[in-house]
């Protein structure tokens, strides 16, 4: 009886293994993806500036400024996936595995800013017109969007699930975007010498780009507000474990949250039936959760029958 028990501990630890050695070896594929992107785009970057500032261009200037912080966004994302994989520490008991999220969300308010910078600047424009060199400004645009859809493509690689990776490719979407907005402007001014249309489309690509940072912000900031996964909510996991684990009475006090994007939480307290077995029950309650949601991490409670009753007025979790 032993050995079987210890054959299935065996395999246990097998399979968790592997899972971590493929979590490991796609972090991995993530960090150098996002660590070339950032080559790119801080390479390319002060071409840009210099190119924005000789022709006069605030789209190629806007662009430049949008790489700027692209290149630092994914340097630190490049270094918080380096650091995430710490082993766990007497201060920090999850290691740094919420850092990616941490990062995300700073990533989200770095594009907010540059949106704001753009439209700003953009509105100066339109009180104060410059005069662009649109035949300069055409080839720098350009190379620059050569050197994003490369930096995109290596980013296309790498797993869209991580908060980081899509953040990453938010980043040099909005690159892209914003070349091709300056390869428009300057053919515009080339074939018809109408300067407006430079601020336009700065605004138009800004527009773009603010969707997609409000889209991450709101994701990374509900993870990092302890916010219950999509699919988790309290409600659907008491309806799962009533209605199919058997010697549970009651479930109350469920709580639900995210380490990260890939790994949710769950606490919660079980009332036992008369006659039901509580480490029977517990070792239930933690395959329902995992077979229905995927939770790997659930700290389950067992109280005896009538346990649970709550003190009159005190709100209910």
């Amino acid at each position: 009886m032993s050995n079987g028990h210890d054959q299935s501990e065996g395999h246990a630890a097998a399979r968790d293994a592997g899972h971590q050695h493929g979590h490991s070896h796609t972090s991995g594929a993530n960090q150098r993806r996002i660590g070339i992107a950032a080559l790119l785009t801080g390479g390319f970057m002060f071409a840009e500036a210099a190119g924005g500032i000789m022709t006069g261009s605030l789209a190629l200037i806007a662009d430049a400024a949008h790489m700027m912080i692209d290149a630092v966004s994914l340097g630190f994302a490049w270094w918080a996936f380096r650091v995430a994989g710490g082993e766990p520490t007497e201060r920090r008991t999850f290691g740094n595995r919420r850092l990616p999220v941490l990062v995300a969300f700073a990533n989200a308010i770095a594009i907010l800013m540059i949106t704001a910078f753009i439209v700003i600047e953009a509105a100066e424009r339109f009180a104060d017109p410059v005069t662009v060199l649109a035949g300069p400004m055409m080839v720098v645009a350009v190379l620059g969007l050569v050197v994003n859809i490369v930096a995109f493509l290596v980013l296309m690689g790498g797993q869209r699930e991580s908060l980081n990776v899509r953040g990453a490719l938010i980043h040099v979407a909005g690159d892209m975007l914003g070349s091709l907005g300056a390869i428009t402007a300057a053919a515009v001014i080339l074939w018809t010498g109408w300067m407006p249309i430079d601020p336009i489309l700065s605004v138009f690509v800004a527009l773009l780009i603010l969707r997609a940072g409000l889209k991450l912000a709101r994701e990374s900031g509900h993870i990092l507000l302890e916010g219950a996964p999509v699919g988790l909510e309290p409600r659907s996991i008491r309806d799962a474990l009533m209605g199919t684990v058997e010697g549970i009475a009651a479930v109350r006090h469920v709580h639900v949250w995210a380490l990260d994007e890939n790994r949710p939480l769950v606490t919660l307290n079980v009332e036992l039936a008369p006659g039901a077995d509580g480490f029977a029950t517990i070792t239930a309650v933690k395959a329902r959760l995992k077979s229905a949601f995927g939770v790997n991490h659930a700290t389950v409670e067992v109280d005896p029958p009538g346990a649970m009753t709550e003190p009159a007025g005190l709100p209910r979790d």
